[in-house]
């Protein structure tokens, strides 16, 4: 090939290669668009979440602000923005306020591993209010509707949801378990339906969220159900024993089984002599 044609397929050559930055562009590109369906999606989740109960009045929110300014702004701040002490509690809903202070996990009496349940230290009509004033800074997860709270779904379809979205926690049963670095999901017995449904919206302490792109409302009633049902259904089986599982069974076997049998073949012993 002549030097002039040589010459020619390099430049053609140039012309037709990529600009070196032409790759990050379209990663950069590729993330904008997923960042901005993702924010999309997360924020008409956010919506589905939200209870459609009456908006709360003005009176109930300043009530609640002032209970907030004396029991929870040491921690949380004044502006809700959270300390060293506490997290922020802005976009928390309602929801998280009336779990945490209707079970008497907050306010917290000592720090640990994770907050437990002890006698609540507010009315009913003040832990409405705190909720409503926490829930006015910022949207979040809402009081469920009592529809949903009726123990009078598909109780099947319930415990199976359990198993596969709940039990490696709170065990097959509902019985609660151990964590690790000293933390535990706790027995679901004696639990109010409430309670359980604004559990599973909030995720408090170490439990994920499931928000309604992950189980519907209908999913969560179907659960609430199923784990009532096992409460106050007793035991085909007979004694339970906890229901914790081959432990507390193996235990069981190897103190009243073995024993017994020890102690058959001492009187046996003794008999012959």
């Amino acid at each position: 090939m002549s030097r002039s044609g040589m010459a020619s397929a390099a430049k053609t050559s140039k012309k037709g290669r990529r600009h070196p930055l032409a790759n990050v562009a379209l990663i950069a590109i590729g993330l904008l668009f997923s960042g901005g369906a993702y924010a999309a999606f997360s924020s008409a989740t956010a919506s589905a979440d939200e209870s459609t109960a009456a908006p709360s009045s003005q009176e109930q929110i300043e009530t609640g602000e002032k209970l907030f300014a004396a029991n929870c702004a040491t921690c949380h701040g004044m502006n809700l923005q959270g300390t060293e002490a506490g997290p922020s509690l802005i976009g928390v809903g309602a929801a998280s306020v009336d779990f945490q202070v209707g079970t008497g996990r907050m306010p917290l009496q000592m720090q640990g591993p994770q907050a437990r349940v002890k006698p609540k230290q507010f009315t009913e009509s003040d832990t409405a209010a705190l909720a409503a004033y926490v829930a006015s800074y910022a949207p979040g997860p809402g009081i469920p509707e009592d529809k949903y709270l009726d123990a009078q779904g598909d109780a099947a379809n319930g415990a199976e949801l359990f198993r596969i979205n709940c039990a490696m926690c709170h065990n097959v049963a509902g019985a609660g378990g151990a964590l690790t670095e000293g933390k535990f999901a706790p027995p679901l017995t004696g639990v109010s339906e409430k309670h359980i449904y604004e559990a599973m919206v909030t995720g408090p302490q170490n439990m994920p969220v499931f928000n309604d792109a992950n189980l519907t409302p209908e999913d969560k009633r179907d659960i609430i159900t199923a784990l009532k049902y096992m409460e106050n259904t007793p035991s085909v089986g007979g004694f339970g024993l906890g229901s914790l599982g081959p432990v507390s069974e193996g235990l069981f076997i190897w103190i009243f089984g073995l024993g017994s049998i020890v102690a058959i073949t001492v009187w046996i012993t003794a008999k012959s002599n």
